[in-house]
């Protein structure tokens, strides 16, 4: 798991893009994705993927995690993520979950687990 933390953001982003784009999904929706989960605005998140920062250390200093994000169920690499122990990891996931549902052409309002349809129910 180390080894995924001390990876740098500059590097492993531009692969969630990649995987979003090749599925017909742009990178301006996953910074959507990102900055909903972490509570980046769009121009830290480019500031921090131009720079040195590590893929942990960006989840460690996220200014305000989503608390929608704990909605977010399934499996990446055949691991369910809200099964995952070590909060780093699951936060990383987290991530990696939401990419995988842009690019299977989910809608981005079930993608950002809304909210408002959440609250109607009740």
């Amino acid at each position: 798991m180390e080894k995924v933390f001390q990876m740098e953001l500059k590097k492993v982003y531009p692969l969630l893009v990649a995987k979003a784009e090749k599925k017909g999904r742009t990178r301006e929706e996953v910074d959507q994705v990102t900055c909903w989960l972490t509570g980046y605005s769009r121009e830290e998140l480019t500031a921090l993927v131009e720079s040195d920062i590590t893929y942990g250390e960006f989840f460690r200093s996220a200014p305000a995690p989503n608390p929608s994000r704990k909605l977010i169920t399934g499996s990446v690499c055949g691991v369910r993520v809200e099964t995952i122990e070590d909060p780093l990891m699951q936060e990383i996931r987290y991530l990696d979950k939401l990419v995988d549902e842009l690019a299977k052409g989910r809608a981005m309002e079930k993608v950002l687990r809304n909210e408002h349809r959440n609250a109607r129910k009740g």
